[in-house]
């Protein structure tokens, strides 16, 4: 399961990271599908990407610290719950298909985490 853990906190750090710098950069995509769509204003992009900045960081460091990377994996379920309720409320189905993949690494690395301690 430790081997497991490790593999998907790398792919879900590298993950939030590119998310996570595709709003400091004001990504065309992002924009239009988390501030056109959705209406996440443009002001809490810096914040949504530290978020994923920070559950990256405890993602990896809870390779050899576990209690962080389970609390990581737990926030960055929390952050993706937010971001799924968000697309359905704005009737954006098709665009919350990356949260709900998000949600599911978020998941199996809590799983993997916690069954590997």
């Amino acid at each position: 399961m430790f081997a497991a853990y490790v593999c998907l906190a790398i792919l879900s750090s590298l993950l939030l990271v590119v998310s996570g710098m595709g709003k400091l950069r004001r990504t065309p995509y992002i924009v239009k599908t988390v501030h056109e769509v959705v209406g996440v204003p443009l002001r809490w992009f810096p914040l949504l990407a530290g978020l994923e900045f920070a559950a990256a960081a405890g993602l990896l460091v809870g390779i050899r610290w576990a209690p962080l990377g389970v609390a990581a994996g737990v926030g960055m379920a929390l952050y993706f719950v937010g971001a799924i309720v968000a697309h359905v409320r704005a009737h954006d189905g098709k665009g919350s298909s990356p949260a709900v993949q998000m949600f599911c690494l978020a998941l199996a690395a809590i799983i993997t985490r916690t069954m590997s301690r």
